[in-house]
Formats: C-alpha cells, sequence, structure tokens
C-alpha cells in the first residue's frame, strides 16, 4: 500500500469521526438523568392530547390515610343542560387552555381535599382552594364546632358522578358549576364522643353543587371555589 493511500484513508478516517461527533452534538444524548417534562395540575388541567385519556385517573388526589374514591368524570353531559356548551366556549376562547374533562377531574381532586379539611378544621388547606367570602363562612363553621368541643367525621365512600351543569363568563371571570353525587358519611360527636348526628356505619347519598371561579386575564392559573350549593 503507497503512502498516498495510507493518507487518503487517515483522512476519510478523521472525516468519518467528524461527522459522527456532530451528529451526536445535534441530536443529543440520553443519559438516563434527563429532567423530565413538567406535567403540573393546577386548577383546571393543561389541555391534553387523546393518548392522555387514560392517564387522568393517576391525577386524582389520595387523601392521608384513607382509600381514594374512584372519581366518575363528566358523566353530567353538557348537551342536557340548556347553555352549557355555549358557556364552555365562552370559557375557552378567554382561556384556550380550559379543558372540561381535565377541569372536571381537578374539581374532583378539590372536592375530596375540601371536605376532607372542612371535618378535619385544616384551614391552612382550605384557604388557597376557596374565595375569601367562602373561606370565612368555612372557617367561622369550623371555630363554632370547636368552641362546643364537637368533631365531624367526613368521609367520602365514592363519588358516584361528577359533571359540568353550568358555565358562563361574567366579565373577565369564568365560571364553572360542578355537580357532585357521592356517598358519605357524615358523623357529629359530642365534647364526650357521644353521636349526635348520623350513622358512622352507614352512608348516605349527598348532592352538591359547587361553583368555581377565575379571572381569565389573572397570571394565577388556579381555580377557587366560590359557592356550594344542595339542590331542591
Amino acid at each position: 500500500m503507497t503512502n498516498g493511500s495510507i493518507f487518503e484513508i487517515v483522512i476519510l478516517a478523521m472525516i468519518a469521526l467528524f461527522l459522527v461527533w456532530k451528529l451526536g452534538s445535534v441530536l443529543g444524548r440520553r443519559t438516563g438523568h434527563e429532567r423530565p417534562h413538567n406535567d403540573t395540575f393546577v386548577g383546571s388541567e393543561k389541555r391534553r392530547g387523546p393518548t392522555d385519556a387514560a392517564s387522568n385517573q393517576d391525577k386524582v388526589v389520595t387523601l392521608p390515610g384513607r382509600q381514594g374514591p374512584e372519581l366518575v368524570p363528566d358523566t353530567v353531559s353538557a348537551k342536557d343542560e340548556p347553555g352549557v356548551a355555549q358557556g364552555m366556549t365562552q370559557i375557552r376562547i378567554a382561556d384556550p387552555s380550559f379543558e372540561p374533562t381535565g377541569f372536571t377531574k381537578g374539581a374532583g381532586t378539590a372536592f375530596q381535599m375540601i371536605v376532607a379539611a372542612f371535618a378535619e378544621g385544616d384551614t391552612a388547606t382550605l384557604r388557597p382552594l376557596l374565595s375569601d367570602d367562602l373561606y370565612d363562612e368555612f372557617s367561622e363553621a369550623i371555630r363554632t364546632r370547636l368552641n362546643a368541643g364537637e368533631s365531624l367525621e367526613n368521609r367520602i365512600e365514592a363519588i358516584k358522578s361528577a359533571g359540568i351543569v353550568d358555565a358562563r363568563m361574567e366579565g373577565r371571570t369564568a365560571f364553572v358549576t360542578i355537580k357532585f353525587e357521592s356517598s358519605q358519611i357524615n358523623v357529629t360527636r359530642d365534647v364526650d364522643g357521644e353521636v349526635t348526628d348520623g350513622d358512622p356505619e352507614t352512608a348516605i347519598d349527598v348532592t352538591d353543587l359547587w361553583t368555581f371561579a377565575r379571572n381569565t386575564r389573572a397570571t394565577d392559573p388556579n381555580w377557587t371555589l366560590v359557592e356550594t350549593d344542595t339542590p331542591t
């Protein structure tokens, strides 16, 4: 082999090594230590594609010390309620990240957290989840209960259905009402621990209408509970 041929082989090898290095620098290398993509849940979940639907159930928070009830999302069809679809369209125009199924999941999580926090007198958990007026009502009820020496057990056994029954824009603020149908154990005990209301062994069916709101122009993406009601 001539010196010229050896020189050509060396040059070609150097070119090949340079191309391999360049390709690696463009595509990058996976080391197993890459930071995962953020998928933070805030009030109304960010828009997801069809392949993410199966992972929505993972967003439901299991409360400490108890089995998390299974949430059945969006079982109340917007088509059954006049004006709901139009209201959701208006909200999506003001807030493109709004997605009804994801929002219903988030509302179910908030429902569990708020019910548990109210029963436990946990005002720190309630504070960021409630509007100012509703927080004042909840905290006053907690103070009254504590002053009377009473305790409240409120355990959600199952959320049978949850769905949007009202949606509207009022100025910059979006309002969404969720109808929750759940099975709960609600028990009140006096200072001696004796049951004064409810049955600790028997769950009752409860229907709630909870309205959440958010200023769509605000940088804070979280929704807060502004009203609770029980259908007559």
